[in-house]
């Protein structure tokens, strides 16, 4: 209706301080600055260390990209003098603290959740590790394929020597979770006042979404969609469902016969079976004559796309899950946006990852009302930071 205010982003006015590093929490930090929450990475003088993983442009790595645009930085030493109480002072300010360092670390700069809560009661914070903030492994160092391994999800045998997922599952699932979390406290915290803190723990992530966990508690057998890989004319498509019922749909729909005799051994059976399958799906025309036969037989399938055809397809292209951002070289890259549409909420544009200590001067003069000359002494003494590329803004 015309003359009505637009409706805000659904975070619209959340700060944000993002301590995190690596994958997980900058995970949960992408989350929340594509939902519309001024998000401000506080990174150190060496980087993170995806920076360093994938293509570069302007410094920028594919990985950092990723997870990282959106957000505003500050580059902060936390090791140089007044660096923690910098870092205590954007806390105070803040709606949210999230942070993924190995549980402990944070305490030695005086930054862990009961010191900044102090300040600001109303603060959420959200810590993710590999094995939650105490108990006897919380020390452990943890990256997602230890997760993987720890929670099940490798498949190991002598036979099979062990492989490890085609992503980092422990990463975005316990960022989605901190993410949810985070989101339930400020629920609380706007009916009640008070902020909390927030103890994901990776483990948990993996081990709450695995449906083979689910099935081990009371040694159930594993009840779930088998599925079949056929070679066609359209190349390996997935089709799910066991064999019985394939071989019931498509003898139904497209008469196929089975010449076994029927007091043959089930293993004849069932090649048999799979052959005249795999012949008649081999023997169609093109791609669309086999999605058409496997439609009209109730099948639910899939192609097997490498990972460079997952994104080009009309679906991806309709939802505009991949955009193109400033690459700070004069040029553009491709990022993935978060997948969420909301039916009044804006998306909002993607701004580009942040260059180290890019924002240090708006941030600061933003959140904390420190003018360009107090901030310019910070950088003179160490305490802030910038790449070269922010020189001029940072």
């Amino acid at each position: 209706m015309s003359g009505e205010p637009p409706t805000p982003q659904a975070l619209d006015g959340v700060r944000v301080l993002d301590l995190s590093r690596v994958f997980a929490g900058p995970v949960a930090g992408r989350v929340l600055a594509d939902l519309g929450a001024d998000v401000v990475k506080v990174e150190p003088p060496e980087g993170d260390i995806t920076r360093l993983w994938g293509s570069k442009a302007a410094g920028q790595s594919t990985y950092f990209v990723q997870q990282n645009a959106n957000k505003r930085n500050v580059c902060i030493d936390l090791r140089a003098e007044g660096g923690p109480e910098l870092v205590a002072d954007l806390a105070a300010t803040a709606d949210i603290v999230l942070e993924n360092f190995r549980p402990g670390v944070l305490a030695r700069y005086g930054l862990h959740y009961d010191a900044i809560a102090a300040r600001n009661p109303a603060l959420v914070m959200a810590s993710i590790s590999g094995f939650g903030q105490d108990g006897p492994e919380s020390q452990r160092m943890a990256y997602a394929p230890i997760v993987h391994a720890e929670t099940g999800h490798l498949d190991h045998s002598p036979d099979r020597p062990g492989g490890e997922l085609s992503f980092s599952a422990a990463d975005v699932l316990s960022g989605l979770h901190g993410v949810i979390g985070l989101l339930a406290a400020l629920r609380v915290k706007d009916l009640t006042g008070v902020g909390q803190h927030v103890d994901i723990a990776m483990v948990d992530a993996m081990t709450f979404s695995s449906d083979a966990i689910i099935s081990s508690l009371d040694d159930a057998p594993r009840d779930r969609q088998p599925g079949n890989i056929w070679e066609t004319a359209a190349g390996p498509v997935m089709v799910a469902g066991d064999l019985k019922w394939m071989w019931h749909q498509m003898s139904n729909v497209h008469g196929l016969t089975d010449p076994t005799p029927s007091d043959a051994p089930v293993d004849e059976k069932i090649a048999n079976r799979r052959r005249l399958i795999n012949e008649h799906l081999c023997g169609l025309a093109d791609r669309e004559a086999v999605m058409t036969a496997l439609d009209e037989a109730g099948l639910a399938w899939g192609e097997l796309k490498s990972l460079g055809r997952v994104i080009d397809t009309p679906t991806m292209n309709l939802r505009g899950t991949v955009v193109e951002i400033d690459d700070r070289e004069g040029g553009t890259r491709p990022v993935l946006r978060s997948p969420y549409r909301m039916s009044k909420s804006p998306r909002g544009e993607v701004a580009p990852a942040p260059l180290r200590g890019e924002h240090n001067h708006e941030v600061l003069g933003q959140w904390l009302d420190l003018d360009a000359g107090t901030v310019d002494g910070l950088v003179s003494a160490g305490v802030l930071q910038h790449d070269e590329w922010a020189a001029g803004g940072g």
